[in-house]
C-alpha cells in the first residue's frame, strides 16, 4: 500500500462514488477507471527501481463486455428508485470530515446518489426568507445575505451551508422526508450529521 496526497476535491468525487458501507478508496478507484481483474491484481515488482505497475491491456471482448455492465448499471441506478442513502455513506469518511459542512455534503451526496431522479423534490424545501436548496449557486445566493452556496458533490444541486448544525439536521429531516424515508431512517440520517 502506498500513501498519496490528493486535492479535496479528487477526494469528494472518490467519497460520492462509494458504493457501500466500509468499500476501501483502491477498489472505489479501480471501478470509476475500469480497470479489470487482472489489472486489479497486479502488483509492484520488487525488482523495478521506477515502481511501474505490471498491467495486462483490455481485450477488445473485455473492454465491450466492461462498457455494457457499465452503461446497464447507470441505467439500473437511474430507474432504481427503491435504493437506500445507507447504500452509498461511507461512516469512516464521514468521521474524516473536519466539521459539519463537510459531514453536510457528504450526506447529501449520497442522498443524491441513491435517488437522482427524485432528488429534485429537495429544491421545494426552503425557509420562511430563503431557499435551501437550489439548481444554481446563483439562485441560492439570491434567496439571502450570506448563504455560502456549494454543490452538492457529483450533482447539479446546491445548498446552502450558512446555517447552524441544528439548521443543517432539520434540512436533511426534511430532504430525507421529502425522498420517501420513514420516521427511524430519517433519524439515523439525522444522526450522520
Amino acid at each position: 500500500m502506498k500513501n498519496i496526497e490528493i486535492d479535496d476535491d479528487l477526494y469528494l468525487h472518490i467519497v460520492a462514488n462509494t458504493q457501500f458501507i466500509g468499500e476501501n478508496a483502491s477498489s472505489i478507484l479501480r471501478r470509476l477507471l475500469k480497470l479489470n481483474e487482472t489489472a486489479q491484481q497486479a502488483v509492484l515488482s520488487e525488482e523495478s527501481v521506477d515502481n511501474d505497475v505490471l498491467e495486462e491491456p483490455l481485450s477488445e471482448s473485455s473492454a465491450n463486455t466492461e462498457a455494457d455492465t457499465s452503461e446497464s448499471s447507470e441505467i439500473e441506478a437511474l430507474d432504481n428508485s427503491s435504493e437506500s442513502v445507507f447504500n452509498f455513506i461511507n461512516k469512516e469518511e464521514l468521521a474524516m470530515q473536519r466539521g459539519a459542512v463537510g459531514r453536510f455534503l457528504l450526506i447529501l451526496a449520497a442522498l443524491y446518489r441513491a435517488h437522482p431522479n427524485r432528488f429534485r423534490v429537495v429544491t421545494e424545501i426552503c425557509g420562511r426568507d430563503r431557499l435551501y436548496f437550489a439548481n444554481s449557486e446563483a439562485e441560492l445566493a439570491a434567496s439571502g445575505s450570506s448563504t455560502k452556496p456549494k454543490q452538492i458533490p457529483d450533482s447539479p444541486f446546491w445548498v446552502l451551508t450558512n446555517s447552524n448544525t441544528t439548521r443543517k439536521k432539520m434540512m436533511l429531516t426534511k430532504a430525507a422526508t421529502s425522498l420517501g424515508y420513514n420516521d427511524d431512517d430519517v433519524e439515523k440520517i439525522r444522526e450522520l450529521l
